[in-house]
């Protein structure tokens, strides 16, 4: 799980465009997970690393998550 990235956007104001591509990969695992709602965006040239990820908030799961009361099944 992208456990640095998870933890940096904790206090975040959303939503929350990310744009690095080991983030926005990182995005998608968590919306996966369940622990953030998030979109992705496609680039228009359709290279993988112009895509962008708008997180929209974190989940009451993600939330717990973090407080370590709910061990993330990743």
């Amino acid at each position: 799980m992208p456990t640095d990235f998870f933890c940096r956007i904790e206090k975040a104001d959303f939503p929350l465009t990310v744009e690095e591509f080991a983030d926005v990969n990182g995005v998608a695992v968590l919306r996966a997970a369940g622990l953030v709602e998030a979109e992705t965006v496609e680039a228009v040239d359709g290279d993988p690393e112009a895509a962008c990820a708008i997180v929209l908030r974190m989940t009451p799961e993600g939330h717990a998550a973090l407080a370590g009361n709910v061990p993330p099944d990743l």
